[in-house]
Formats: structure tokens, C-alpha cells, sequence
């Protein structure tokens, strides 16, 4: 991934869609579900524009998906901003895992739910997207984001999987990894590529979740 990072430094900022409705609580929704916000994950997007709000912000990329879209449209509103849809940022497909709760996926699989990222990695879901297939989509997606925007700052309004993805991505550290780190509901994670340092990606804020 560093070999494609372009010569210049770019602030991230990588959020997590408010809480879902609560019908789909623990449950793995994925990519096949295009579930709704709950009310708390309304006031979570509201909150994340207030956050923000003296934040300079040159441009919104977001996945397609429902929960994600209600999530940015206080910001979107807020600067006047028309976001830019990547299909590429839209959840994992979990494959026969989807519409399954976590406690069901023990019982009826017969693998923990909480080791999701091994699992992955591993290509163990039934029927779910290879490992390879998500690195792919969504190493494009950042690649072409990174490149977009010299000395600039973005926000990437997408999945918990997905930002693990991506922060695995730019570490070069292996997915399974990123489950040291939790992900939550209306978070933000904020990352910046400085090229001319050794370290040329740090993270500057994990899992922050402004308060409602």
C-alpha cells in the first residue's frame, strides 16, 4: 500500500455510521442489508457535524449504503457539501452469515462471531466475499482518494469493517489485527499521511465518539 501512497501529506478522517435500527442489533447485516439509523444514530450524525464543525473539510466520500447516508447528511448539510458515493466502501458481505445474530452464528456455524476478522482473513464465511476481494476494492478506493486530495482533508463516511479495513491497509498490518481495536457506532478515526517521515502514516485520533 505505502508504495502507492503519492509524495504529498492528507488528513483522513474514516467514520463509522450511527447505530442501526434496533432490529438489526448484533445482527450481521452486511452489505445484502440496507438497514436504517436508529433515532441515538441520528443524533450520532448530528453529533459528528458538531465535532467537526471547525474542521476544514474539502470532501465527503461514502459508501452507497442507507445507515451511511443518514450518518453525513448533517455534515453534507452543514458545509454545503454534495458527497461522492463509492461502491467500494460499502460494507462486507458476510455471506450466510447475513440476518444472523452473533449468538446464532456459534450455534449454527460452529465458530465464534467475536473472531469475525480471523475468520475473514481466512476466507471462513460461507459464501461471504474472499479476503482478497475486500482488500481490493477498498485499497482503490483509498489510493484514488489519497491521490485526489493534496494537503487536504477528507472525510470517509463508511463501516466499522471497512475502516479496520483501511487502517490494515495503510499500516500493512494484517486484518485479523485490526480486532485490537474497536469501532463504534458514530466514531471517528483520524489518520494522516506525512510521506517524508519514516512513519509515513499515523494515527491521530482512534474511535472517538462525539458525545450526543
Amino acid at each position: 500500500m505505502k508504495s502507492h501512497l503519492p509524495n504529498h501529506p492528507t488528513q483522513l478522517y474514516f467514520i463509522r455510521h450511527g447505530e442501526v435500527e434496533e432490529k438489526y442489533h448484533k445482527v450481521f447485516g452486511g452489505s445484502r442489508i440496507d438497514m436504517a439509523l436508529s433515532p441515538l444514530g441520528q443524533k450520532q450524525g448530528e453529533a459528528v457535524a458538531a465535532w467537526l464543525k471547525d474542521t476544514k473539510i474539502d470532501k465527503i466520500y461514502a459508501s452507497p449504503m442507507l445507515r451511511v447516508g443518514q450518518t453525513l447528511a448533517p455534515l453534507a448539510k452543514q458545509r454545503g457539501l454534495e458527497p461522492e458515493m463509492m461502491p467500494g466502501l460499502r460494507e462486507i458481505d458476510f455471506g450466510d452469515w447475513t440476518g444472523h445474530r452473533w449468538d446464532e452464528v456459534q450455534s449454527i456455524f460452529g465458530v465464534s462471531a467475536f473472531d469475525w476478522l480471523e475468520i475473514i482473513e481466512s476466507n471462513g464465511i460461507p459464501n461471504g466475499e474472499s479476503v482478497e476481494g475486500i482488500r481490493s476494492r477498498v485499497q482503490e478506493c483509498l489510493i484514488r482518494i489519497v491521490n485526489a486530495h493534496p494537503h487536504q482533508k477528507v472525510a470517509v463516511f463508511c463501516h466499522g469493517g471497512i475502516i479496520r479495513v483501511m487502517i490494515a491497509l495503510l499500516l500493512e498490518w494484517p486484518l485479523a489485527r485490526m480486532a485490537h481495536f474497536n469501532i463504534e457506532y458514530g466514531s471517528i478515526s483520524a489518520v494522516e499521511i506525512q510521506p517524508e517521515k519514516k512513519h509515513a502514516v499515523e494515527i491521530e485520533l482512534l474511535n472517538f465518539q462525539p458525545p450526543v
